[in-house]
């Protein structure tokens, strides 16, 4: 069994794997094909994929009986003594380019009733 998880790529890479896997949701793909095809899909992936993110989970022999395989994802996969986990990154992940704190909509609509509730101007 392999699945597939893309987010944020393009609809050519998403129409591809659609041929060989079966599309549950949008951006994740299940399916059980054969090691040759699961390679050569997740290269297609690889060259594909843009600046969207990429994970495939598949069945390998062993004791897990699963590995796993990242493509600009924050979370990496670790071996710890036989055993492939998941590392989660240990501080938030911002983006430094993005201003810090409230946007312009949102302070207005926080704050949009704030200075009418006065006493009536005269007229």
């Amino acid at each position: 069994m392999t699945v597939i998880i893309l987010t944020a790529c393009p609809a050519g890479l998403r129409g591809h794997l659609t041929q060989w896997l079966l599309e549950l949701s949008a951006g994740v793909y299940v399916g059980h094909v054969s090691a040759r095809v699961r390679n050569r899909l997740w290269s297609r992936v690889l060259e594909m994929a843009g600046p969207g993110r990429a994970l495939m989970v598949f069945h390998v022999k062993g004791e897990q009986r699963l590995s796993f395989a990242v493509r600009e994802h924050y979370w990496t996969p670790v071996d710890m003594d036989g055993i492939i986990l998941i590392r989660r990154p240990s501080e938030p992940l911002f983006n430094a380019a993005m201003p810090v704190g409230w946007s312009r909509a949102a302070r207005r609509r926080r704050f949009a009733g704030r200075g009418r509730s006065g006493p009536p101007s005269p007229e």
